[in-house]
């Protein structure tokens, strides 16, 4: 698994309610709720499998 990177997100905290909320509802921390959120929108857009090694190759230049 790769490293885990920390960064500071700021949110209003009616977002923040709605994402404790559905985080509750599937038995998962905020932060778990944002990562797979996060890991479904990146797996939808088709841009998931982009990444080799540290390098993030754009959709147009998969040949790379």
């Amino acid at each position: 698994m790769s490293e885990k990177k920390n960064f500071i997100l700021r949110i209003d905290s009616n977002t923040y309610k709605l994402l404790e909320k559905w985080a509750a509802d599937e038995f998962r921390s905020v932060n778990g709720q944002i990562e797979y959120i996060l890991h479904q929108s990146l797996s939808a857009a088709g841009r998931k499998n982009n990444i080799k090694g540290d390098e993030i190759v754009s959709p147009k230049n998969k040949s790379r």
